[in-house]
């Protein structure tokens, strides 16, 4: 069996047989595979399923790939490898520009996806290092087990500060609105008041000043919040 430690893999395709087809071969290289169902909503299943790389098709109902490319890059820099039929220089291009890591035209050659895929994963996690991490200023925020530590001191969190925290560190340098970080909190809860929202933000602010992390993270009055970019 895989250790926990596996790569996630998303696969938005569909086409039901080639999505299935994709998911074995996925899993046959050890990887998690789950196939998005509801296409009017493919960032739920990304934020429910949080993998490390996302199959992503151009064309899929309601709303095509190229939108949930700029969906998903609000929230997250996860890879992003295009899936189409059209594999024209336009089509590779655009999917570029929206954000995507990769392009893999159709028919899909089941063994050229799996090297793309396997090539992806070592640039971002690098194999040495395959517990997916996310650093700022010396405090690391490990993905898998949802600890953040900060000079070999483990720091606290509850569920609600582990998702804000990693959703301001995901995107640094960018201003992530409280609708964002309330959307990410939805997806656990039942139902999130914007003062819900507020109170987490403080109490994490707070456990980071303790530990020694002052001005972690900034408020942009009307706008939200921000992790700055380390110069």
């Amino acid at each position: 069996m895989p250790g926990d430690n596996m790569y996630k893999i998303l696969i938005v395709e569909d086409d039901a047989a080639l999505a299935k087809v994709i998911q074995e071969q996925v899993e046959s290289m050890q990887y998690e595979a789950y196939c998005a169902e509801d296409f009017q909503n493919v960032l739920a299943s990304f934020l429910k399923f949080q993998p490390h790389l996302v199959l992503l098709d151009i064309k899929l109902p309601f709303f095509n790939g190229y939108y949930w490319c700029s969906e998903l890059r609000r929230i997250s820099n996860v890879p992003i490898v295009f899936l189409s039929s059209a594999s024209d220089n336009l089509n590779i291009v655009t999917a570029m520009q929206m954000g995507g890591d990769d392009f893999i035209a159709k028919p899909v050659d089941l063994e050229v996806m799996a090297a793309k895929i396997g090539a992806m994963l070592r640039r971002t996690y690098h194999l040495t290092q395959q517990i997916p991490v996310l650093e700022h200023r010396g405090a690391v925020l490990n993905l898998n087990d949802t600890s953040l530590t900060y000079h070999g001191e483990k720091i606290d969190l509850t569920k609600n500060e582990f998702k804000i925290l990693e959703t301001l560190m995901a995107n640094q340098g960018k201003v992530v609105s409280r609708e964002t970080l309330m959307t990410k909190l939805w997806q656990m809860d039942v139902y999130v008041e914007e003062n819900t929202l507020t109170v987490n933000v403080n109490r994490l602010r707070k456990k980071l000043q303790q530990a020694g992390l002052q001005d972690f993270i900034t408020t942009k009055v009307g706008s939200g919040y921000l992790v700055e970019s380390e110069a």
